[in-house]
């Protein structure tokens, strides 16, 4: 009889936390500032290894992977590696949360033109990443400067949340081998009763706060017969209430590593469909 008194007990903690995530927020100075911190340091830590000599250089690897000898091997293997990056959770900042999380996998058989070909082409974004993508489109380049606009669906819990951002992207290539692409959000709006009559847009920073603001490193190295991708996403989120951070904690971790997961299984998918095509 413990069993089901668990099961339960839990799915009433669910319902009950719901709401007390759910309340309209707001974001505040003291959070943005936070993650303005947050992001200095870390891209101190990304450009050192963006700036690395690859794999020759032992100190700070150009790949995540080659931090250890057991990660590059499961990629290599064909194996999709998710973790979080520093902590083992959210870090807590003023009314906020900041996830970081990284992910690698290896395309056999490819080579760098063709991921970044896939990469590059943001209007067939709602085609590689559907149903998660409802809509993209490229609003501006001007050489490897990118602008472009995600129309998104997520189900966190039992809600469904639909946001309309706009990004920018710089993409670099280091060598011949070796390029990255670094994204971040310049507006992300919640949508409200989404394809329902009273279908309405909240002003930025207002709503449920499941995103504030995103960030992105992307790094791609073509050796080993194939090319080797890696996905970090740093997001902002609106904070937990600590009475129900326990309950909500392996809940935010699957949304995390099942996001991080659909990105790089579609990106492969996409990418042998487009070889294929060519």
């Amino acid at each position: 009889m413990l069993l089901p008194r668990l099961k339960i007990a839990f799915a009433i903690l669910v319902f009950v936390a719901v709401p007390a995530m759910s309340q309209a927020s707001e974001l505040k100075q003291e959070t943005l500032s936070a993650w303005e911190d947050y992001l200095r340091t870390a891209n101190l830590l990304m450009q050192r290894n963006l700036h690395s000599s690859g794999i020759r250089d032992a100190g700070n690897p150009f790949l995540w992977i080659e931090e250890q000898s057991d990660r590059s091997r499961r990629v290599r293997q064909g194996e999709i590696l998710i973790a979080p990056l520093g902590d083992a959770g959210p870090q807590k900042v003023p009314d906020g949360l900041i996830h970081d999380w990284i992910g690698a996998m290896f395309i056999p058989n490819a080579r760098i033109n063709d991921v970044f070909a896939v990469v590059q082409q943001f209007n067939r974004y709602k085609d590689f990443y559907k149903p998660t993508v409802i809509e993209s489109k490229l609003l501006r380049r001007t050489g490897e400067e990118y602008e472009f606009s995600i129309l998104g669906l997520k189900r966190v819990l039992f809600e469904k949340v639909v946001l309309e951002g706009q990004f920018e992207s710089h993409c670099s290539e280091l060598d011949g081998t070796r390029r990255y692409c670094i994204s971040s959000s310049t507006r992300i709006q919640e949508i409200q009763d989404y394809g329902q009559p009273g279908e309405h847009k909240l002003p930025p920073d207002e709503g449920r706060g499941y995103i504030w603001r995103v960030y992105s490193l992307t790094k791609f190295e073509e050796r080993d017969g194939g090319v080797y991708v890696e996905l970090e996403v740093i997001a902002l989120s609106r904070d937990i209430l600590a009475s129900f951070r326990w309950l909500t904690k392996s809940v935010v971790e699957r949304v995390a590593r099942g996001s991080m997961s659909t990105i790089l299984e579609r990106t492969k998918d996409a990418v042998a469909v487009e070889h294929r095509s060519l």
